[in-house]
């Protein structure tokens, strides 16, 4: 059916006032009505026969949509795009197999926080439960993501419409960020139907902890003589306070992979991302106090069983689950990083400055500088193929770059550890879920987040080709996107794995591909170097190249 023409007394470009209750929307309207009144400008999809409706409304409401070439792209595009902004990445897909394409998306924004919203049409309002065959037909769409989303709405009518988009943004600003997944049935996004004002999610005032847990942390980091602090994503709003109460203390940083760059990994104190290090594990386990700030202290960031700490753990977390899942909080502080860690600020203000250690001449300088030195040594055959390269692409790249990572031996082996990272730039890495093909559509949602920063996307042979064909998509947007592939023929961390158990590697060498010729055959562009030298020209050449270029290093893999 076609659409009437809209009734609330909008402009052609939907920027006027909310409509008054009683006027008459499409399915499709009511839901991007709701999303522009949320602020959503960018959306991430692909057109299908059940979601048109949609589509139609997306332009007049003034929101710009990028098209990736697999529904796994748009919702990795859209979760980076989360990640830089710092506002909910939208996603739109068709029914079916097209939601099913996004589940890995949304699995791995649920592990690392995300705010990802997912939007699909459903099987009709009153669709009988016996199947009938009708096109992209499937038991439940909202059990399938509801395993891996927060929750999985489905609406019932037009008007309720803005009140499921409202409740997806309620989440996103009230507690740990994850992703959602909201369902229209197909028949409603065509229907129309009186609906009310907009509904808007509730401003909120960021929440501190409790004062008396506040003060008990403080005392415990007062007294402390071998504090450390551990800094996930979580703490990456609070990054000034961080920084404070490291130098107030005197404490080493530890980050995880995603609160990678929070405090400035030139920093003396900063260890970055160095909790896999057994070394470091031991040196943490013995400190007296732990401050842990938006982590979840995963194994995903250990790559071990966590250690148990002998000293008190303090633990800062928006999600008061944390305080008890895996290692439990001595002193839990549930509240947002950074009013919790004012609030601690504030709490020793008067007595701590005395104990505050001149820059450079903390003991716990040359602890951070051995420590960084052991780390190294554990793994110095294994990582040195990488340090001339990323030293190379860090000599190109400005403070604010972004860097974004894949499930790749280059990224977790190389780059989290040995790529140092400012506060002003960023590194978005696929953590916990561990999905492959996340570098090269992350990099697209996170150039449309910010086209005026510098963004590179970091990969491996195996994992690019989860989604090269957002190569595509990178050359239609034609925007300077460098994608840097350390070439080891196949699936070099797994072949590993398997030669360690001494078993004869099998199905991870895979057929060399010319990427570099497959980038120009998507529209971009190509080279291979050899050199650090070489990487330097290609990555400096590729930033100032409209479109997306394939620089491959091919890896002399140790044995």
């Amino acid at each position: 059916m076609t659409t009437p023409p809209t009734t609330d007394g909008r402009g052609p470009l939907g920027t006027d006032a909310a409509p008054e209750h009683g006027a008459c929307l499409t399915g499709g309207e009511a839901l991007v009505r709701a999303l522009a009144a949320h602020g959503v400008t960018d959306a991430f999809g692909i057109p299908g026969t059940h979601n048109l409706e949609i589509y139609r409304q997306l332009q007049r409401r003034g929101i710009r949509h990028v098209t990736p070439r697999h529904e796994q792209g748009a919702g990795y595009a859209a979760d980076a795009y989360a990640r830089l902004s710092g506002r909910p990445g939208v996603a739109i897909t068709t029914t079916g197999p097209a939601l099913l394409n996004i589940a890995a998306a949304v699995g791995q924004a649920y592990s690392d926080s995300v705010p990802l919203l997912v939007v699909s049409p459903g099987m009709p309002l009153r669709h009988p439960r016996q199947s009938t065959g009708l096109l992209h037909e499937m038991r439940s769409q909202t059990d399938a993501l509801r395993a891996v989303a927060a929750f999985s709405h489905r609406v019932s009518s037009v008007d309720e419409i803005g009140a499921a988009v409202a409740r997806a943004f309620t989440l996103f600003r009230t507690g740990r960020p994850r992703p959602v997944h909201i369902e229209i049935p197909l028949d409603l996004l065509e229907t129309v139907e009186p609906v009310g004002a907009v509904r808007l999610a509730p401003p909120i005032v960021p929440t501190s902890a409790d004062p008396a847990a506040v003060a008990r942390a403080a005392d415990a980091l007062h007294a402390a003589r071998r504090p450390a602090l551990v800094l996930g994503g979580g703490a990456r709003a609070a990054a000034a306070e961080c920084l404070a109460l490291a130098e107030r203390l005197g404490a080493p940083v530890l980050t995880t992979a995603n609160g990678k760059g929070v405090v400035d990994e030139a920093h003396p104190l900063s260890l970055g991302v160095s909790l896999h290090s057994p070394a470091v594990q031991t040196w943490l386990a013995d400190r007296d106090v732990i401050l842990a700030v938006g982590t979840e202290l995963a194994e995903s960031d250990l790559w071990s069983p966590l250690p148990s700490p002998s000293g008190v753990l303090i633990r800062v977390d928006l999600d008061p689950a944390q305080m008890y899942a895996g290692l439990r909080a001595d002193v839990p502080l549930v509240g947002d990083a950074r009013s919790v860690l004012g609030a601690l600020l504030a709490e020793r203000a008067g007595t701590a400055e005395a104990h505050a250690p001149a820059l450079g001449s903390s003991p716990a300088h040359a602890d951070v500088a051995a420590l960084r030195t052991a780390r190294d040594d554990e793994t110095r055959t294994r990582d040195a193929r990488w340090l001339p390269y990323l030293k190379a692409m860090r000599g190109v790249l400005a403070e604010d770059a972004v860097i974004t990572s894949d499930s790749a031996q280059c990224c977790y082996y190389g780059a989290l550890p040995h790529l140092p990272l400012s506060p002003g730039g960023r590194y978005l890495h696929p953590t916990g879920f561990g999905t492959l093909g996340y570098a090269l559509p992350a990099a697209i949602g996170a150039k449309t987040a910010a086209p005026e920063r510098q963004v590179v996307a970091l990969s491996g042979d195996g994992g690019l080709q989860f989604s090269v064909q957002e190569l595509a998509t990178a050359a239609q947007l034609g925007l300077p996107l460098p994608v840097v592939v350390f070439d080891n023929g196949g699936y070099g961390e797994i072949r590993d794995e398997m030669a360690a158990r001494g078993d004869i590697p099998t199905a991870v060498d895979l057929p060399a591909v010319d990427l570099p010729a497959l980038a120009r055959a998507y529209g971009g562009h190509g080279t291979a170097v050899r050199t650090p030298e070489a990487l330097a020209d290609a990555l400096a050449a590729a930033l100032a190249t409209p479109g997306p270029t394939i620089v491959t290093v091919p890896e002399e893999t140790p044995r």
